[in-house]
């Protein structure tokens, strides 16, 4: 398959366009200069909130005036992850993409078909004049990555619709009618340095090639995670041995992705550095082995490096405790049966970095319960509290609840059964939609969040199923099509 053949041809033109932008989250400028300029250009009403936000106004088709309004929605802003031995600069460079059989994927980065694939078939029907529906605004995002900051800037009145259709899920056939909230937390250890022991050999043992993923649609995926399998090597040896001094642990970048690399630099008696060697090796191939279908493609090393002070002991030990004992995955599986399983609560210990003062620790916390979010972000408070760490809770963002006789949900899936000849599934996700939030400011929006599929996202393995975006786009405008009237 060649891009020339890729289906539909506006669609994935328009994505790759997209693509040429950057548009990291929290500075998506030149997207939204984009956005704007395309929505004036093609004559079309266009307005931009104060947070950012874009919305791109679309008259009825002739004929079909009296319909209900469709609100379409995406989010502008990307994930910017890349491999760790891979040169590029998400503020300036374009992605570059490729075909993989029936996936595209990028060279060695995050696609940002999360969420631009949506953004694109935004674009694409608003560019369109042979498609039939009512009335549309097409709207976009900002900051959806990083605390969902555009959508909880956005004031009630800036849209104007009876339906919303989330274009950010990522598995065809599957519709989205309920999503966790979330909150981020983080602790802070205050530390003191010193230099190391006289005779002290200094290692870094440094772990990469997980799977990774997105800390809420991949948490039950059982993945491995990089802090939790460092901190559990060192909880170990600092049990086994005296004299192990910590001089650095950094892994994870994001709040909202598993971490997939890391390292940590160590001082070791000199008497004991062959046992630590020994007993890494021993440790990667017992954890290899634990993860061989997950995360079959990890690598440990180790290698001696240079003398750097090193931390207190005992805030040292202290820190390490609080990352063996912090509870990782899934927490809770939802208990209504019409969710199907769906994990309810989880946590996700997603970034740890030492500076010359402190040691840094993010997470992130869902439930589809706000009670037990609560919860949750208390039994990772109260872990690192007992260590000795500063914590603080965000406000984070609400979950999305199931609307009882949903009427654009019947209209979406009676049309994906006439079309495609089977029942889509309808479920919740475990993960944050903005759909959420507008449920706060738009209590009588009829929301639904559907899209193509999408693997790896939030990860340099980010890739999308070609033939799922021509599903999706018969789809959406069979739905425009048959909205009812008002």
């Amino acid at each position: 398959m060649n891009k020339s053949d890729l289906k539909p041809q506006s669609v994935f033109e328009l994505f790759a366009r997209i693509n040429e932008i950057p548009r990291p989250s929290k500075h998506e400028e030149k997207m939204i200069e984009f956005l704007k300029n395309w929505g004036e250009s093609h004559q079309l009403e266009t307005k931009v909130d104060e947070t950012g936000n874009v919305l791109i106004r679309k008259p009825a088709t002739k004929g079909m005036e009296r319909r209900k309004t469709v609100i379409l929605q995406s989010h502008m802003d990307m994930v910017c992850d890349k491999l760790v031995d891979v040169e590029f600069d998400f503020n300036k460079d374009a992605i570059k993409t490729y075909i993989d059989g029936e996936w595209l994927t990028a060279e060695g980065t995050t696609l940002g078909a999360d969420d631009g694939i949506g953004c694109a078939i935004e674009l694409a029907i608003l560019e369109a004049d042979n498609i039939e529906h009512g009335p549309i605004e097409c709207v976009f995002t900002r900051d959806e990555e990083t605390g969902l900051t555009g959508a909880e800037g956005m004031k009630s009145g800036f849209m104007n619709g009876d339906f919303l259709i989330n274009l950010d899920s990522e598995d065809e056939g599957e519709m989205f009618v309920s999503c966790a909230g979330g909150r981020n937390t983080t602790a802070c250890f205050d530390i003191q340095r010193s230099p190391a022991p006289s005779g002290a050999f200094f290692i870094r043992c440094s772990l990469k090639g997980l799977t990774g993923g997105h800390s809420g649609d991949d948490i039950n995926k059982k993945r491995a995670n990089a802090i939790k399998l460092l901190g559990r090597f060192l909880y170990q040896e600092m049990k086994r041995y005296d004299g192990i001094r910590l001089a650095q642990f950094h892994s994870g970048k994001l709040h909202n992705a598993i971490p997939r690399d890391g390292y940590f630099v160590i001082a070791v008696p000199n008497d004991i550095k062959e046992n630590i060697r020994a007993d890494w090796n021993v440790f990667a191939a017992d954890v290899q082995d634990e993860f061989h279908v997950s995360d079959p493609n990890m690598e440990f090393n180790m290698e001696s490096t240079d003398a750097e002070p090193v931390i207190s002991e005992p805030q040292a030990q202290r820190f390490i405790s609080a990352v063996q004992a912090v509870h990782n995955g899934i927490y809770a599986i939802c208990q209504d049966e019409e969710l199907g399983g769906l994990v309810e609560t989880s946590s996700n210990i997603a970034s740890v970095h030492t500076s010359e003062a402190t040691i840094d620790v993010l997470s992130s916390q869902r439930s589809n319960v706000m009670s037990n979010l609560d919860n949750m972000c208390a039994t990772f408070s109260a872990t690192f509290e007992l260590a000795g760490a500063r914590v603080v809770s965000s406000d984070g963002y609400p979950a999305w609840k199931m609307r009882q006789h949903s009427e654009l949900q019947r209209i979406v899936v009676d049309s994906y059964k006439k079309l495609f000849g089977k029942d889509p599934i309808v479920r919740g996700i475990h993960a944050g939609l903005e759909c959420g939030l507008f449920s706060e400011r738009y209590p009588n929006l009829d929301m639904i969040s559907f899209g193509p599929t999408l693997r790896g996202v939030h990860s340099p393995d980010e890739r999308l199923h070609i033939p799922t975006v021509q599903m999706v786009w018969d789809h959406l405008l069979d739905v425009l099509k048959n909205v009812p009237e008002k």
